[in-house]
């Protein structure tokens, strides 16, 4: 191995490192608690190191966005590949969608709450943002109905899903019907 990809290594596996050590801040203590000063810290770097792979936290947060949209379109592909028939896969997508807005209420942020400088529904938007509208589009397209838009169709129904997931979050919608929402989601805009 050279140097030069030694190198290339290493800065990768720091920028990996401040991602990871910023997500987990995150989900700790949440966004506020991230700071450069405190990353620097904990992944045991000077600030000038951390600035040199990232200008600063919205950088850091749009790093963590695009990770985590990696990880919804993953989740989403398998619950959906799984499922059998189209009511089945529609509500996995679903389910899955709400799980992991729960789990990761800090990604989830990241995500579609705080501003990491991630263009969406544009030309430029980074590949994993369209790879987990794409994992949504392609289970969603079979059930859009006759003369639906399917994107359109799918943007209608991720922004339920995002509703849910922070409505419930933010203690508005009790937890325990969340099931019930779901069901009702998915009989009412899937035509099947």
């Amino acid at each position: 191995m050279s140097v030069q990809e030694r190198k290339q290594r290493e800065r990768a596996e720091r920028e990996r490192l401040i991602v990871a050590t910023a997500r987990e801040l995150a989900e700790q203590q949440g966004w506020d608690a991230v700071t450069t000063r405190r990353l620097a810290e904990r992944i045991e770097y000077s600030q000038p190191v951390l600035y040199s792979h990232f200008r600063g936290k919205r950088e850091i947060i749009g790093a963590v966005a695009l990770e985590g949209a990696a990880e919804m379109a993953a989740a989403l592909r398998a619950a959906t590949s799984a499922a059998d028939g189209p009511r089945a896969r529609v509500a996995a997508l679903a389910g899955t969608y709400l799980d992991f807005a729960a789990r990761n209420p800090a990604v989830y942020d990241a995500m579609f709450e705080l501003d990491g400088g991630l263009a969406f529904a544009h030309e430029d938007t980074p590949q994993p943002l369209k790879d987990a509208f794409a994992a949504l589009l392609d289970s969603l397209t079979e059930v859009a109905g006759d003369g639906v838009h399917p994107g359109l169709f799918t943007e209608l129904f991720w922004a339920s899903l995002h509703g849910l997931a922070t409505l419930t979050r933010a203690g508005r919608l009790p937890p325990e019907h969340t099931e019930r929402r779901v069901e009702l989601l998915v009989n009412r805009l899937a035509k099947l």
